[in-house]
């Protein structure tokens, strides 16, 4: 059967790739953050997924707001890259795994979970920000994308999105192939990109929330949107994503690597975690 062998929380900024993009790595602004994926990479180089279940938001280029779905799933064998408005980045197109994909959505949907089906998938920095800074930009680890409806209210809650990751775990372990799967919580940390409040982030939150991502999930999933809002602003409330890939890890992780940089106006962070 499959296994989960770990997980990956990260902030998925666009500003992430737009550094790696412009040869920004070694930038005294932008080198904690790059050398700080460096030991995840290593960690994925040792472990060897064979897959990467992603769980991230579409910023209004997959779906638009006359049609955005709490749940979407990505069941094609290839998952193209959007165009966000400015050209398509020199990456190429991502490969899916259906035969996997279409089991995880029967499983859902058994489990009360009811994602929209989508045989084509457009990814934006969702996942294309972070994910060149972990893999090869060959992409020999295929892609699964859930996507998430954290952007038009009313947006699922906290407890919903952990109760998600364990319904992938059941997934996850119920398939009958061999899969060595990391399971990706992406976007955030707190950002308010527009507003009064517009630019502010809170460390102190970004760092407590890490903080019980390992030790007290379940507590973090008892808070509601508005607390995430005000805790880390309007667009911060991406942070729930990484709730769903803690609920699949199970009880008990053990912290492999964790980075937190805060650049500009967003609080970049990177949790790797070992069941």
């Amino acid at each position: 059967m499959a296994m989960v062998i770990g997980g990956i929380g990260t902030s998925h900024a666009p500003t992430i790739g737009v550094a790696w993009d412009k040869g920004q790595q070694r930038d005294p602004m932008w080198a904690p953050l790059f050398e700080g994926y460096v030991p995840a990479r290593r960690w994925l180089d040792e472990v060897q997924p064979d897959l990467f279940l992603i769980v991230y938001n579409d910023h209004v280029n997959q779906f638009f707001f006359d049609a955005y779905p709490t749940f979407a799933l990505g069941v094609g064998a290839v998952h193209a890259q959007a165009d966000e408005g400015w050209g398509k980045r020199a990456l190429p197109d991502l490969a899916g795994d259906p035969d996997f994909a279409w089991h995880l959505a029967r499983s859902l949907v058994e489990d009360e979970f009811d994602p929209t089906i989508c045989q084509e998938m457009a990814l934006d920095h969702g996942i294309l920000s972070f994910l060149p800074l972990l893999t090869d930009t060959d992409w020999k680890v295929p892609v699964v994308p859930l996507a998430v409806n954290v952007i038009q209210h009313p947006i699922p809650t906290a407890r919903r999105l952990f109760r998600l990751g364990a319904a992938l775990r059941r997934a996850i372990e119920s398939y009958p192939g061999g899969r060595r799967i990391v399971v990706f919580g992406t976007g955030g940390l707190t950002h308010q990109l527009h507003g009064a409040t517009y630019g502010r982030h809170n460390e102190a939150w970004d760092h407590e929330f890490m903080d019980r991502l390992e030790s007290d999930p379940a507590g973090l999933s008892a808070l509601s949107i508005q607390d995430y809002m005000q805790r880390g602003g309007t667009e911060g409330v991406e942070m729930i994503m990484w709730l769903a890939m803690r609920g699949a890890l199970g009880d008990r992780v053990k912290r492999v690597h964790r980075n937190y940089t805060a650049p500009l106006t967003t609080g970049y962070g990177l949790l790797v975690l070992e069941t």
